[in-house]
């Protein structure tokens, strides 16, 4: 370093800090130059915690000679940012550096830890064999890594448990979708004699007939991802597994017999379970749709209480079933989901013979009789003033949410940070935890959808960038949903609300119509009752940011639509596009009328 000119103040003792700056590096295994408000030093030191290796960090934001030493650093190792990184003398980098060393194995290797050069037991460790964790374990194995699942259904109070899968396959998705085809061949049937179907005998139900052959099928899917782990030779436990150190977790099975298992990377993927009211009588009387689908006996008269897309289908198809069912909702319908398309499915629930108590929440459940079903007493109170409800049910369903599957696996243990209020794990855009050999996908995920689809699409890239070389991500914008209540209800995009939110009134129009499926204009029934929207920026093209559909074959009609919307929609290309006719998804073809002219949107004939 030169002196500095004649009449400017004197320069720092270069020599001085260059000795300083050696002998820290020198006395400390780890040492890190850093700056107190620099994300990249946050994150290399989350990532020596995660390790469980002490380091010493000076914040050159707050040293006196910051500057000087950050010259010092400057020449000594040509960097002239922060993270400034050594480990055991030796200079890593920065935060990407330090992180390639961890991945590739020199890091560990640096610091000189024979428990870090051990090689691990396998590369990937899957805690959770649900659609995502199955998707990632077997992306993995194709890619050339040895890969474990661990997979363990706790059992519900009332001691149902299931196979391989995850919820979808066993107790969601699935079994759901099944018995709503079970209900919508219920009104087919009632249709049919329109169309001169003529038949003589009483048509009745058989709950047992109908669980026996889901649950069959159910059996197959359960087999055939075994047999598919196994052909990708990925090692399957029937075991709970919980993190006791880093890179190590304990496996439990069954009959209590443990097992102890290391891996360089971990995917958290255990979903979550039903949530249960906290009050007299729930866990002992009460199912939830963990139970529901496998129940030996019909349920009978049922209360559902909650208003989540499962407490609806739920409540849709076992009033279809020609159940008596009500659904308690304390405040509002699909909370998530555009509120004008959630009533109209209550309204239509309602008008088929669903009913509905608002307002008002459970507070016991009592036991009166046992059986199969037995009679159950609730009593439930007013969430806006002192009255009070009782009534006697045969089954009841709580269906008021879900709670994450994390608090009981030894998270804490490695640092794993979650939300602390529903247990979700808050991830980066690549889905990794705040430590860092440790990622997470599906319901778990804090702020992410919660649908399978996206779980095994997550799971799929997240291997491929591990072990692929890949960089694509997992896009969670746009993402097309279906609810399966009586009349369905699909929906892609923004709902009305969150769109008004986002863009305000004056910038979007709003366009809608209601329709009459053809199939249903020969029985008669539920004219002007399916309806149709999108929601368009008008800054933007007329780009349809919202797409809403309640009708017959939701789901079909949404995803052809969902790619669109991938592409860019708008208003114009939908206007351009011919409608096949006669089908419900062409309505969105002839849309003419908007919300803001006020006009009558009722359909008089195809």
């Amino acid at each position: 370093m030169s002196p500095p000119p004649p009449g400017q103040t004197q320069l720092p003792d270069w020599d001085g800090l260059k000795l300083q700056v050696r002998t820290l590096i020198a006395s400390h295994r780890v040492m890190i130059f850093s700056k107190s408000y620099c994300p990249y030093c946050n994150k290399v030191k989350e990532l020596f915690r995660s390790m469980h290796v002490e380091y010493y960090a000076l914040e050159l934001d707050v040293t006196a000679d910051g500057p000087s030493i950050q010259q010092v650093l400057a020449e000594l190792t040509n960097q002239r940012t922060v993270p400034n990184v050594f480990v055991n003398g030796t200079h890593i980098g920065g935060c990407d550096s330090t992180y390639q060393a961890y991945h590739d194995g020199s890091l560990q290797k640096l610091l000189g830890d024979s428990k870090d050069t051990e090689p691990y037991d396998y590369d990937l460790i899957i805690i959770g064999g649900g659609s995502g964790g199955l998707a990632c374990s077997k992306e993995a194995a194709a890619l050339g890594k040895k890969v474990m699942v661990l997979d363990y259904v706790v059992p519900t109070p009332l001691g149902t448990s299931w196979g391989l899968g995850g919820t979808c396959v066993n107790v969601g998705c699935i079994p759901k979708k099944l018995m709503h085809q079970a209900a919508l061949l219920g009104q087919a049937l009632q249709d049919s004699r329109k169309y001169g179907w003529q038949y003589e005998e009483q048509v009745k139900h058989n709950w047992e007939i109908m669980v026996e052959a889901i649950q069959n099928y159910i059996g197959s899917l359960n087999w055939g991802y075994r047999v598919s782990l196994r052909e990708k030779s990925v090692t399957y436990l029937n075991s709970y597994g919980e993190f006791i150190e880093p890179h190590k977790i304990k496996a439990t099975n069954r009959k209590g017999q443990v097992t102890y298992h290391t891996a360089e990377t971990f995917v958290l993927a255990t979903g979550e379970r039903p949530r249960y009211l906290g009050i007299p009588g729930d866990k002992e009387y009460c199912i939830t749709s963990d139970d529901l689908f496998s129940l030996p006996y019909c349920p009978g008269k049922t209360l559902v209480v909650g208003a989540s897309y499962v407490a609806l289908e739920c409540a849709g198809f076992l009033a279809g079933l020609g159940l008596d069912v009500t659904v308690m909702v304390r405040s509002i319908l699909l909370r998530g989901f555009d509120q004008e398309m959630a009533e109209r499915v209550g309204a239509h629930m309602e008008t088929h013979g669903v009913k509905f108590i608002r307002k008002f929440v459970p507070v016991q459940v009592e036991q009166l009789e046992e059986g199969m079903p037995g009679r159950l007493k609730v009593t439930a109170k007013s969430t806006e003033g002192p009255e009070i409800f009782e009534e006697e049910y045969n089954t009841v369903l709580i269906a008021i949410g879900r709670d994450a599957c994390t608090r009981n696996i030894g998270l804490e243990t490695i640092g794993v940070k979650i939300n602390e209020k529903n247990g979700k794990v808050p991830v980066n855009d690549e889905e990794q935890t705040n430590v860092p050999y440790v990622y997470a996908i599906g319901d778990i995920l804090d702020g992410k959808l919660e649908l399978t689809p996206v779980a095994i699409q997550a799971g799929k890239l997240l291997a491929r960038r591990l072990y692929g070389g890949s960089s694509t991500k997992c896009d969670y914008i746009n993402v097309p949903t279906t609810v399966f209540t009586p009349l369905e209800y699909g929906s892609c995009g923004l709902a009305e609300e969150r769109a008004i939110e986002e863009f305000g009134k004056q910038n979007l129009e709003v366009y809608h119509s209601l329709f009459w499926p053809l199939e249903w204009t020969v029985p008669g029934r539920d004219n002007n009752t399916c309806y149709a929207k999108i929601i368009c920026s008008k800054h933007d093209n007329n780009r349809v940011i919202g797409f809403h559909v309640l009708g017959p074959n939701a789901g079909e009609v949404t995803q052809g639509f969902a790619a669109a919307i991938k592409c860019g929609l708008t208003k114009e290309l939908l206007d351009e596009t011919i409608g096949i006719h006669p089908t419900c998804g062409e309505v969105f073809t002839t849309m003419d009328i908007t919300k803001s002219s006020g006009q009558d949107i009722t359909q008089r004939g195809c």
